[in-house]
């Protein structure tokens, strides 16, 4: 996390081989009504659903969305036809991923791969490659998560989008300094989390933290969902954590009143993140606060977040299960 403010300087800066091409590729198949999409699993699919907001916010931001993100699995099975596929994988071999970039390609689009590993089997079906320059060594994923939104900053510069290295590193500090405070969830049994438009991107991110982190049952929904029958299954033993940094008074007031209804059933209410205009700065600031409010919450409850609990033997060989070949 410490890392976070100088690494936005350096890859906006000095963007990874690849970008001025990328943005090419995407500007082709926008124009020509190709699908952009962008695909990735986990931390990386978060990451996913920020660089296609990013691209898409460079693009018009108009609807349907210029660019879509979608869950490498569900890409694999099926795939695109033409146009381009962006893959993001930290680690640079996640199967799933993998499989959506060499079905895409078969399927005629053009290919690209995110990642700090290069080499692995991701690259294989990837025209281009762009590295990225840090690697987590925690499988609780912090860099790995701010890292593609970086490249996705400066992909969307290319295409047009106003970002500026100082202010992105600026911010990302800021906000590091800065976390929300974790006390009021302290003692949660479960953790819900909340957000519209680009904080749900956030909130989805947050899930993830919480659960790898701080070993929580955690849940994300849109906003408004929260309202539609999820409350029936919670009670003060819940914690509801509200990603905020949209501009709009609907949204805002509609955050207002799924904070009352929570409380009304004694579910402790957190709001995290700032308001602002800029899709890169709502997306920093709300990855710094999620990150901060994991970390204070596993200081709470002085648990290990790096391992993701495979130092546990039932979780270890969980985790085998799940990599075993397909």
């Amino acid at each position: 996390m410490a890392a976070e403010p100088g690494l936005a300087r350096t890859l906006l800066e000095s963007p990874p081989d690849g970008v001025p091409a990328l943005a090419g590729s995407v500007r082709e198949a926008y124009d020509a009504g190709l699908p952009v999409t962008v695909v990735g699993c986990g931390t990386s699919e978060h990451g996913a659903m920020a660089v296609a907001a990013l691209v898409d916010a460079a693009l018009g931001g108009n609807w349907p969305a210029a660019a879509v993100p979608r869950q490498s699995l569900e890409a694999a099975e099926r795939p695109q036809r033409g146009g381009i596929c962006i893959g993001l994988s930290h680690d640079g071999g996640t199967r799933a991923t993998t499989l959506a970039l060499e079905e895409a390609a078969a399927a005629g689009a053009r290919t690209a791969l995110i990642t700090a590993r290069p080499g692995g089997s991701a690259s294989g079906p990837a025209e281009l490659v762009l590295v990225t320059p840090v690697h987590d060594d925690s499988w609780c994923h912090t860099i790995g998560y701010t890292s593609p939104i970086l490249v996705g900053a400066a992909l969307a510069r290319e295409l047009g989008l106003d970002v500026d290295a100082g202010e992105a590193e600026a911010l990302l500090r800021e906000a590091l300094d800065a976390p929300p405070d974790a006390a009021p969830l302290a003692g949660c049994e479960r953790l819900v989390c909340a957000g519209a438009g680009l904080d749900y991107i956030t909130a989805r991110e947050l899930e993830l933290k919480l659960a790898e982190g701080t070993r929580v049952s955690t849940a994300a929904h849109q906003l408004e969902t929260v309202l539609h029958g999820h409350l029936a299954g919670e009670d003060s033993g819940t914690g509801l954590v509200i990603v905020r940094t949209a501009t709009s008074p609907r949204v805002a007031r509609r955050a207002e009143l799924v904070a009352a209804a929570a409380r009304e059933i004694g579910m402790p209410v957190v709001e995290i993140g700032r308001p602002s205009e800029a899709p890169l700065t709502r997306l920093l600031v709300g990855a710094a606060a999620l990150q901060g409010l994991t970390l204070g919450l596993v200081h709470a409850r002085a648990v290990n977040p790096d391992l993701i609990r495979r130092e546990e033997p039932a979780y270890g060989r969980a985790g085998s299960v799940g990599d075993a070949d397909w």
